[in-house]
């Protein structure tokens, strides 16, 4: 397979690590599936099972889902290799998905593509969570259009034991529409988070963010650019990321306000915390304001754990590693605690719990 892939010449590249994907590319999968292994959460909502990019019908149960061709086509260079057969959920005005829909993608070797289509009708309302898992490179392009009022709540687990995952999202969301993205990369594969996010309609809300945890020479990127293109809309990133070994987790945040799009309230925050001195965080917060009626504003501070806390702690009989773990947890659950369903949530605390717990 011939790859034309980005180059790190190019801003919106400058951190990626792109040079396995054509060795994954060309890499053919096992096919193998251990299907206890699974990690449904169990939300009883309709649920999808693909095997390197393909349905697995015995194990989904696609409810309101249609699987086929899908209508969503981008220019981004990864998200147009995503073609053809995949998912879509489309709910009609007033309509709401009767429970939390899981869909988890596992991939055995080379590499899958896989689009998906999110269109929510005037006030209708839905609950998604994805997981990856398994080895290999898996690419998925997911479009979103939410009409006047609707509400989408979408959290992604990325829990790959190696190879890569590269996903990008572009959403336009109508007059008072709400987004929640969060996503928590808690596997051993590099990562590549990447979303356009349009706030078309008045009074939309958009926030997407997540946390990032990375170990050994593992690379986690995230580049997303939410544009303000109307009146009183609210956007939020928040973005943690945790770097151990020689691991480098990259986050780029990006806020776009066009001239008309006055009241505007856009927040950025990006934290990143060192575990050792000789893992990386970069962090790059950008507002580009052309409305002169706004409340836009950024942080971005990268640190080790607090000396004072760890001695209090330890000073109190918490031993070491279990007190550098309780203030690592801490650090993350702000950006887990975003995600509304009680069980999800859990399940992505859960996973980070498991994290920290490697630790050395």
């Amino acid at each position: 397979m011939s790859l034309t892939l980005p180059s790190t010449r190019e801003e919106a590249w400058r951190w990626s690590d792109l040079a396995g994907l054509p060795a994954l590319a060309d890499g053919a999968p096992t096919g193998e599936l251990d299907a206890p292994a699974v990690p449904w959460i169990g939300c009883g909502g309709a649920r999808l099972l693909f095997l390197d990019g393909r349905l697995d019908m015995v194990a989904s149960e696609p409810g309101a889902l249609r699987i086929g061709p899908v209508d969503a086509t981008t220019s981004h260079p990864l998200g147009q290799l995503a073609s053809g057969e995949g998912w879509t959920l489309t709910l009609d005005a007033g309509h709401a998905a009767p429970a939390t829909i899981e869909i988890v993608h596992v991939a055995t070797g080379g590499a899958n593509h896989l689009p998906a289509r999110i269109v929510l009708g005037e006030d209708a309302q839905a609950s998604i969570v994805e997981t990856f898992v398994g080895d290999g490179w898996a690419n998925r392009l997911t479009r979103i259009d939410l009409a006047r009022s609707a509400r989408l709540m979408r959290s992604v687990r990325l829990l790959q034991a190696s190879g890569f995952t590269s996903l990008r999202d572009e959403a336009v969301l109508g007059d008072g529409a709400s987004l929640v993205s969060v996503v928590l990369g808690a596997g051993r594969a590099g990562t590549r988070i990447d979303a356009a996010v349009t706030l078309a309609g008045t009074g939309a809300f958009a926030e997407y963010g997540g946390a990032l945890l990375c170990r050994d020479d593992q690379r986690h990127e995230a580049a997303i650019v939410v544009h303000h293109a109307a009146e009183q809309g609210t956007s939020r990133q928040l973005w943690r990321a945790v770097a151990d070994d020689r691991a480098t987790a990259s986050m780029a945040a990006r806020v776009e306000v066009a001239r008309h799009a006055q009241k505007t309230d856009g927040e950025q925050s990006l934290r990143g915390l060192l575990l050792k001195r000789t893992a990386t965080v970069n962090l790059k917060p950008e507002l580009e304001i052309f409305a002169d009626d706004v409340k836009c504003a950024h942080g971005a501070t990268v640190g080790e754990l607090s000396a004072q806390a760890l001695f209090y702690m330890e000073s109190r009989g918490i031993p070491t590693a279990q007190a550098k773990a309780l203030l690592t947890r801490a650090f993350v659950a702000d950006a887990i605690d975003r995600i509304g369903e009680e069980p999800v949530r859990e399940a992505f605390l859960a996973e980070a719990e498991r994290w920290l717990e490697q630790q050395a």
